[in-house]
């Protein structure tokens, strides 16, 4: 296999890509010798995942490039831009949230989340929190202990803060730098690790509302008191001396991969992430390609320690940061804590990672294979009668059988009638002719929410736009079930097993693309949403928009007037049209 193509390639460093028949990448690896790397795929025996993307495997390409951590740069970058089916994704690239200190112009705590973390003269960052509704916590109940500021801007008088005691009226007032920087060294203080502090203030706190017979506050405390005990408790054993590391380490067993990151900050265990997938390709370089990926979006600390199989050298250039081994003491201890917890995540989610790649990935293949096509992308459609006048629809993706929620996209439907053979053709032409004018990725199968009229529509729009595309219907029965899947050329149902993945994997489709439509069509007809009503009424742009809003103020105010009234600022045809609408709101 390939053969010819084989011996074409260098023994050099870079990074290569493998296709699908339909010119999709599906995996992208990299090599210190990308010949030898490349022949493995194709000369040796295969099994599992890599057997399975093999199969799939059209023809591949490559890139030499100088050095082995150039090639690992730009294998990153190439998943990072292509998010391949048979590559490591990570589950969770949101950044994660850190409580932020502000000095001046004057001191507030508050909640934020950064990609990249930038220091700032004044301002001091404590975290990563994994525990996001610890941080608000923390922060909520330091703003209620502390008389920081609180409200957005500078109010001309004093705010409800400031007569509760909850802050120093800084809009107003002039504070002194020693009333400031006692709150803030005792506020600082805490977060880096003096819990006796924040515990003390509570406790006279306590006893002032208990005296003041102000029982609810005091049982509010109350609570405070003990939550923070629970997280202290959590975080009591001090690993090191207040130091700022993440520790790292892994667990590998039966093609299954689970990773484990510790988070220690000013020498405490504040949080914990774990992951675990299956492997195509050598599980180290696995390994470090997810951890190069995981640091993108996240803090990179002074310090992080990985097992020493892992290339220090390369993950240091790539993280830009100090990367350390262990081979005794505390961070050695705390290798194996890593790696212990990688061991429990692996045996505790290994059959259920099984179960998810069966309901997902393996029901996905299951659909390829009954419609004799390789599938990784699927479009599906559904649309929404909106009062019976207007029509909205939605578009949700599934990628390798699960949902890509950054690709759903919503439609305001031009027609002014109901009518959805043209209302499904209308979406079709304008999702396909974009993508083909923008280049867009699109998908191997299309499936619409609805039976023959809507796959006809869609057929035809495909067919002017010169697309080649399997088209499916999915129809309900009369209990509003997931029912058959109808093929879009022979219009014919498949037999399918109302019990297998398959069938549950196209029942969730169904449900994600009905949800996700009919969540738009609510938020369009909220009566409080006076600009949401009024962008589906053709005729009706920015500038009108504007005017009724400064006329009328809300929908219920619309809706008492009659069409004379709303023509003194539209033409006759347009009010008329909004006067119906209005009336089918109720």
């Amino acid at each position: 296999m390939f053969k010819n193509e084989l011996d074409l390639v260098p023994s050099k460093p870079g990074s290569y890509q493998m296709y699908n028949n339909n010119d999709v990448i599906i995996y992208i690896g990299k090599a210190k010798d990308l010949k030898k790397r490349l022949s493995s795929y194709f000369r040796g025996k295969n099994s599992g995942k890599t057997a399975k993307m093999i199969s799939e495997i059209s023809y591949f390409k490559y890139i030499i490039t100088d050095s082995e951590l150039e090639a690992f740069i730009l294998e990153l970058n190439l998943i990072k831009e292509y998010s391949p089916k048979y590559n490591i994704l990570l589950k969770d690239d949101k950044s994660y949230p850190y409580i932020e200190y502000t000095k001046k112009p004057f001191p507030s705590l508050r909640i934020v989340r950064y990609l990249k973390v930038k220091k700032h003269k004044d301002k001091i960052l404590f975290g990563p929190y994994v525990n996001a509704y610890a941080a608000r916590r923390i922060v909520n109940l330091i703003n209620r202990l502390y008389p920081l500021k609180k409200c957005p801007g500078m109010p001309k008088e004093v705010c409800l803060y400031y007569h509760i005691k909850e802050c120093l009226g800084y809009c107003v007032k002039e504070i002194s730098e020693d009333e400031i920087t006692k709150m803030e060294t005792e506020i600082l203080s805490f977060l880096r690790g003096n819990e006796k502090i924040i515990k003390n203030k509570i406790i006279e706190k306590l006893e002032y509302y208990s005296k003041e017979m102000n029982y609810e506050l005091a049982l509010e405390l109350k609570n405070e008191l003990e939550y923070i005990e629970i997280v202290l408790e959590k975080q009591k054993v001090e690993f090191l001396n207040k130091e700022n590391i993440d520790v790292v380490n892994y667990y590998f067993d039966n093609v299954y991969l689970a990773i484990e990151f510790l988070f220690i900050r000013s020498g405490k265990l504040i949080g914990t992430f774990n992951d675990i997938f299956t492997v195509t390709d050598n599980y180290i370089e696995e390994v470090e390609t997810y951890i190069a990926l995981f640091y993108q979006k996240k803090e990179i600390p002074t310090e992080i320690y990985f097992p020493e199989e892992l290339n220090l050298e390369t993950l240091k250039s790539v993280l830009k940061s100090k990367v350390l081994t262990a081979e005794r003491g505390k961070k050695k201890k705390l290798l194996l804590l890593a790696k212990d917890n990688a061991k429990i995540n692996h045996q505790n989610n290994f059959k259920k990672a099984q179960l998810k790649l069966e309901r997902t990935k393996g029901a996905n293949e299951e659909l390829s294979a009954l419609l004799g096509i390789n599938i990784n992308r699927i479009d599906i459609f559904d649309n929404s009668n909106l009062f019976g006048s207007f029509s909205v629809s939605g578009m949700v993706v599934f990628i390798n059988g699960e949902p890509a929620k950054n690709k759903y996209r919503k439609y305001k439907i031009v027609l002014g009638k109901n009518d959805d053979f043209n209302t499904m053709k209308e979406v079709i032409y304008r999702r396909y002719q974009r993508a083909l004018l923008n280049n867009e990725e699109l998908p191997e199968l299309i499936i619409v929410d609805g039976g023959v009229n809507q796959i006809r529509a869609t057929n035809e729009v495909l067919d002017a736009l010169l697309l080649d595309i399997k088209v499916c219907g999915l129809v309900k029965n009369k209990y509003h079930k997931t029912n058959d899947l109808i093929d879009g050329k022979s219009l014919e149902s498949y037999n399918i097993d109302k019990t297998s993945n398959l069938f549950h994997y196209l029942t969730r489709i169904q449900d994600e693309v009905h949800r996700y439509t009919i969540n738009y069509h609510k938020q369009i007809r909220s009566k409080g949403s006076i600009s949401s009503v009024l962008d589906n009424i053709p005729g009706i742009g920015n500038v009108r928009k504007k005017e009724l809003i400064k006329a009328f103020g809300s929908v219920k105010n619309m809706k008492d007037k009659s069409i004379n009234e709303l023509a003194k600022h539209l033409p006759l045809k347009i009010a008329t049209n909004l006067y119906d609408f209005l009336k089918e709101l109720d």
